[in-house]
């Protein structure tokens, strides 16, 4: 009669096929498996084996292997199984990913399942398999902006350049405006966040005005000079480059980094610039806010206090702005930028061609 070998466990390995054999979560293919191990480490037959836990010594000896092969992984996880081969499925495969990418549906921007498996005479989740071994997703689209400024490379270099080898005696201010800021109230008070439950809020909202945050992120530090105020023209512009002038030290040159909106190259800005010498402005290439730092901040911000707010005024909404940049200013973490311009470049031309090619 055949015994199954004597098996040694080490003191982990029994800790865990008892908590398999005995446990109230465990799947109970887990558990029968477990359990034969341990009857075999007892020094039973397959045939004992079998006859208390009402199986086949076949089973049996087949699991007592894998233990011995490949100790608890080996009964842990079923082998992989051949199955048969999806004749249907590779003869379909390349109809499927064809009328995904260069057909579109009649009355629709893009297919279903459903649509595509109306329109192939396939069932759907012939579909839903091929997408998934493609990596389709016609219901997704991510967005994106090339630039198509004349002087990108040369802005390019120099915005990093700030970044990357700031000047001496000098402070690199990264600076932009975030306008219409909604002071939003909800219809009707949410419910507060609990266990088993998240918080919740109203679909609908009420204006209750807007405000413009004006801010200039310190790169050296992570400090942030903030105020809002009602419009967004050049006249609070200018009233925003007082009161970063006033802001710091009266000995350091200022290099503000910001976009091309025109209120920040209006005429009487020029003049107000050419009688502050310690100012100097440098211009990210059009589209491409990615390449200024305060919008990171601004995402926090929205992120962390503006998103779930409930604002009854304009007044309320810029308090929490406020406390927000002061809660930040007492201990202040600097955004670090440590892309160089040489790959940023040479990506955003990858990424010309490619869309180019698309198009030709």
């Amino acid at each position: 009669m055949r015994r199954a070998p004597m098996i040694e466990l080490t003191d982990s390995e029994r800790k865990t096929l008892e908590r398999w054999a005995h446990g109230q979560r465990v799947a109970l293919r887990l558990v029968e498996r477990a359990r034969m191990v341990l009857a075999a480490v007892q020094g039973k037959t397959n045939k004992e084996i079998a006859a208390e836990l009402g199986c086949d010594a076949q089973r049996v000896g087949r699991w007592r292997r894998r233990f011995a092969e490949r100790r608890c992984a080996g009964i842990e996880r079923d082998a992989p199984r051949a199955g048969r081969k999806p004749v249907l499925r590779d003869r379909v495969a390349g109809r499927i990913i064809e009328a995904t990418t260069q057909e579109r549906p009649a009355a629709a921007t893009h297919w279903s399942t459903r649509t595509l498996a109306q329109h192939l005479g396939l069932k759907r989740d012939m579909v839903r398999r091929v997408w998934k071994a493609a990596g389709l997703k016609p219901h997704r689209v991510r967005t994106f902006k090339l630039s198509n400024d004349p002087r990108f490379v040369e802005k390019v270099v120099d915005v990093v350049g700030l970044y990357l080898n700031p000047p001496e005696h000098a402070l690199v201010l990264s600076v932009d405006e975030k306008s219409q800021i909604q002071a939003l109230d909800r219809t009707q008070p949410g419910l507060p966040l609990k266990k088993g439950r998240c918080g919740t809020r109203t679909h609908d909202y009420i204006r209750n005005g807007t405000t413009t945050l004006f801010a200039a992120l310190n790169v050296a530090d992570g400090r942030t000079i903030g105020t809002c105020m009602p419009r967004h023209r050049h006249q609070e512009w200018l009233t925003f480059l007082r009161h970063i002038d006033r802001q710091t030290p009266a000995d350091l040159d200022l290099h503000l980094i910001l976009d091309n909106y025109q209120t920040h190259k209006h005429p009487k800005v020029k003049q107000w610039l050419a009688r502050h010498l310690r100012f100097h402005m440098h211009f990210i290439p059009t589209s491409s806010s990615w390449l200024n730092l305060v919008e990171r901040w601004f995402r926090d911000l929205t992120d962390k206090s503006i998103r779930r707010g409930v604002f009854r005024s304009v007044p309320a909404l810029i308090a929490t702005i406020e406390r927000y940049i002061d809660h930040r200013n007492r201990d202040p973490k600097p955004l670090v930028w440590t892309a160089q311009a040489g790959p940023i470049i040479a990506k955003i031309e990858r990424a010309k061609a490619v869309l180019h090619n698309a198009h030709h």
